[in-house]
């Protein structure tokens, strides 16, 4: 490998596409590789270097690792995924671990937490300070669904006494990212309302705080889902938005970058478990830790195949007779595959939002099944008339097209029904839905082509 560094400018990394500077990185080895983190390290920000440290094998990514300054270390690794983090820590001398969690805050260890094991976290909570120690157990008593766990407790906050006076000085001396909101809150710490920055510079020093509360502003519950919270956000038209405990008691805020986070992260998810997976994996997971996870997903797909395949040994005196019904079962198969996915799709996406009630099932079901019949009368059709012509058998066209029209059909009814039931059995839609749906188009397609066709030759 050549050691001209030429080949590896990063000197303008702010303008450099991040893909370029992962392919850079990753194509140089050894002393090569060093030289171009080293000129990495001085342009990149925080996340980018994670980005970069994840896109490395775990040796190639720990050299690296030990090159990244001692300062920025827990920022790095907050900014990274809980696999390749975890990878990190545990190749870490004791000594530099314990270090390393001294520097964490509690926002930061909440966000550990959730994937760290319980030996690390209390080795990370031995490192805090009383104070810090009782803000974690506020956090950690909510669960990884709610926002209570992820707020940010760096806000602006004022006793509802203080003045206008007092909130003009306590502006100018603090520069909060994110906020342009003054809370109020009484003696026990309750949230009593909102005071906007632009008001406070509007009005005489000597008036009270009170008379500039908006009650636009309203605060959202600590136990409120992410997904929810987020929402919230979204439709507020605010940039951060207080969250109270049962008692009314101001524990933090969730600003709109953090929303943007949650509803990002939710997604990733999943995207990530429609193939049965978690969206902190690790690109360069260790080999077998990361077949034995995807493994169960594997088995259980053998089985809804196993189901498939003994539908098909149900009619296998026709297709031995008939060899051209088995090269056209796969279209059968497919169509009906893809029109339940795009129902389902359609399902899961109203879902999340919210827009999917018993009030409105029954009319999104029935519109569903009447966009699976006109498509499948359509492609019914087309195949048809084309596999009546390839094998020059009106016959096989007929079958075909009944069992593709019946297929899409069900298919789109299966869409809509099946992440409904799922959600009854408070299962993820979007991680068993795709295995369900499919084994439901496979099994009703195969069946239909091969009865109809068991019918009309034997």
């Amino acid at each position: 490998m050549t050691e001209d560094k030429t080949e590896y400018d990063v000197s303008s990394l702010a303008q450099t596409d991040l893909g370029l500077v992962v392919q850079q990185l990753t194509q140089a080895e050894g002393d090569a590789q060093a030289d171009v983190f080293s000129e990495i390290l001085d342009e990149a920000e925080p996340g980018t270097i994670a980005i970069l440290l994840e896109s490395l094998p775990l040796d190639a990514r720990y050299e690296r690792w030990q090159q990244v300054e001692f300062g920025e270390r827990a920022t790095v690794l907050s900014l990274m995924r809980a696999a390749p983090r975890m990878e990190i820590l545990k190749r870490m001398p004791s000594e530099e671990v314990d270090l390393l969690f001294a520097q964490l805050s509690p926002e930061d260890l909440i966000d550990w937490s959730d994937s760290l094991p319980d030996s690390f976290t209390d080795r990370a909570l031995a490192q805090m300070g009383e104070r810090q120690r009782q803000r974690f157990e506020l956090y950690n008593q909510y669960s990884e669904n709610e926002i209570g766990r992820y707020t940010d407790h760096q806000m602006l906050v004022l006793s509802v006494k203080a003045s206008v006076a007092q909130a003009q000085r306590f502006f100018r001396r603090i520069d909060l990212d994110c906020s342009d909101n003054l809370f109020l809150v009484d003696d026990q710490d309750k949230y009593l309302g909102c005071v906007r920055r632009y008001e406070v510079f509007k009005h005489a020093p000597e008036e009270p705080l009170t008379s500039l509360m908006t009650e636009e502003t309203r605060a959202i519950a600590a136990d409120t889902s992410l997904l929810d919270a987020a929402e919230a956000i979204e439709h507020s038209r605010e940039i951060e938005l207080p969250v109270v405990d049962d008692e009314g008691e101001l524990i933090g805020r969730i600003t709109l970058r953090t929303a943007m986070d949650l509803v990002r992260e939710h997604y990733e998810s999943q995207l990530m478990a429609t193939a049965g997976m978690d969206e902190s994996d690790d690109l360069f997971a260790p080999i077998i830790k990361g077949a034995r996870r995807r493994a169960v997903w594997l088995g259980i797909n053998l089985l809804t195949a196993f189901l498939a395949s003994a539908t098909i040994g149900l009619f296998a005196h026709v297709l031995s007779q008939v060899v051209a019904l088995a090269i056209l079962m796969p279209i059968v198969a497919s169509m009906g595959g893809i029109a339940g996915s795009q129902s389902l799709t359609l399902m899961i996406r109203g879902m999340a939002l919210g827009q999917v009630s018993a009030g409105n099932l029954f009319s999104l079901m029935k519109n569903e099944l009447g966009i699976g019949i006109v498509n499948g009368l359509l492609w019914a059709l087309v195949i048809g008339a084309i596999s009546g012509w390839w094998f020059a058998e009106a016959k096989i066209g007929m079958v075909i097209a009944c069992a593709i029209l019946i297929n899409m059909a069900v298919a789109a009814f299966a869409g809509v029904l099946v992440p409904m039931i799922l959600q009854r059995m408070n299962q993820d839609a979007a991680l068993s839905g795709s295995v369900i749906l499919t084994t439901v188009t496979d099994v009703v397609g195969f069946f239909t082509f091969l009865g109809l066709a068991s019918i009309l030759y034997l």
